[in-house]
């Protein structure tokens, strides 16, 4: 198997209210929607895939278990303003925001939940890991 992710499915509770919050809100494009289901491109060749859960469970034969789920998803960006930036975005959105810190590991990073509560990671991530994560457009700014 190649080292390569190609979807990331969440499975939420209103797909409309997603669309809100992503496409409306966010101003993201999707690729495919229907009413179970709306797919948005991320990245080269990866999906963000978010489906009722209703569909998820037909799918993988049993439903998803409540609570916070034990993954997070980052959007890293290349300053400290861009952080708090989204992130007030996202607060504007109605989402739950933990507000940035200064980490540990060198960084800068804060927390959004979305409509279902999938946590977001918005990070300033420096070094070779952090240029890696950044589109090429930005990355050949610097």
């Amino acid at each position: 198997m190649e080292q390569r992710l190609s979807f990331i499915t969440l499975a939420v509770a209103d797909v409309a209210r997603s669309r809100v919050f992503y496409v409306d809100g966010l101003r993201w494009r999707p690729i495919f929607e229907a009413d179970d289901v709306l797919m948005l491109p991320v990245a080269d060749r990866l999906i963000l895939s978010l489906w009722s859960i209703t569909g998820f469970t037909a799918e993988i034969g049993e439903p998803p278990s409540p609570g916070i789920a034990p993954i997070t998803l980052a959007h890293n960006v290349e300053t400290e303003a861009e952080v708090d930036g989204v992130l007030a975005e996202a607060e504007r959105l109605g989402a739950f925001v933990a507000p940035a810190v200064r980490r540990d590991w060198g960084g800068y990073s804060g927390y959004f939940a979305d409509p279902d509560g999938f946590r977001w990671e918005v990070a300033l991530n420096p070094g070779e890991t952090g240029e890696f994560v950044l589109p090429p457009r930005r990355r050949s700014e610097h």
